[in-house]
């Protein structure tokens, strides 16, 4: 009998150990932007890269589409991530990820309308309005729609599927309102001066790898070694081709540090 016991009890200890999910292999994945094809042949360069400096597999998981990507993120799914700061902010304060590398340059974002659109003079005053931009959760987007603490006092967004829409979208009268980068909206409108800004947003620091608790300390700072060495710089090539970059730099903490507020509107990224 008491073998019997004992061979239950190890039975059932068996049976629950084998429902816990065991990850052999680190996970590299980044907001989904193109297909499947294209952004495997962007990452997996990175992917053997960073394998190679921590010491086990990583590789990279295709997100499909916005939901499943927010998805699996929410779920801790993702060891290494590439996207935006708002996301890499929120998964510093509730997954415990650590930012390692970033884009360089600050991102700035600006809200327009027509020049004679005089009862439009300030950025509230798009609240109701239609606003051409991107769709949440688009930075550009959230960072503008931060700015108004009520949600049923926010503007309509009417989606576009670049920068350049929302600057025609304004200037046709298809939108009261534009969201888009502020660099751009000098180069669109510098001859036409079609267009007048209401809000121009801080500077926010520029996209960024982060690594998760299943990346230990020491393997974080030889994956961010590894991506800023001569051979990071040609596994990422590709990737700094797409957005026309020359190099990456050491990214910290203290810049990324509160940005997932601006996840606060998003369903399941409330903090």
């Amino acid at each position: 009998m008491q073998h019997i016991r004992y061979f239950n009890g190890a039975f059932a200890l068996f049976a629950l150990l084998s429902l816990i999910p065991v990850q052999a292999e680190l996970i590299l994945s980044s907001a989904p932007r193109d297909t499947r094809e294209k952004e495997e042949e962007i990452f997996k360069p990175i992917a053997d890269l960073l394998s190679k400096a921590a010491g086990e597999k990583v590789t990279f998981r295709y997100g499909d589409n916005f939901l499943i990507y927010q998805s699996e993120m929410r779920k801790g799914n993702y060891d290494i991530v590439l996207d935006g700061p708002a996301f890499v902010g929120w998964r510093m304060a509730k997954l415990s990820h650590v930012p390692l590398v970033k884009f360089p340059g600050n991102l700035v974002f600006v809200a327009i309308t027509k020049n004679n659109q005089d009862k439009i003079n300030n950025l509230k005053d798009l609240a109701g309005r239609t606003v051409c931009a991107f769709p949440s959760p688009n930075l550009a987007t959230l960072t503008v729609l931060y700015e108004f603490d009520n949600p049923s006092r926010q503007p309509l967004i009417i989606e576009v599927q670049n920068f350049a829409d929302v600057y025609k979208g304004v200037k046709s009268g298809k939108c009261v309102g534009g969201i888009l980068q502020a660099k751009l909206h000098q180069d669109l409108d510098k001859e036409a001066k079609a267009t007048k800004v209401l809000f121009t947003s801080k500077p926010l620091p520029n996209q960024a790898f982060s690594a998760g608790p299943r990346v230990t300390a020491e393997k974080r700072e030889r994956i961010a070694q590894a991506l800023l060495s001569p051979e990071g710089a040609t596994a990422t090539q590709k990737l700094r081709d797409v957005f026309k970059i020359q190099a990456l730099l050491p990214a910290t903490v203290e810049e990324y540090q509160g940005l997932g507020k601006l996840m606060r509107d998003v369903w399941g990224f409330e903090l």
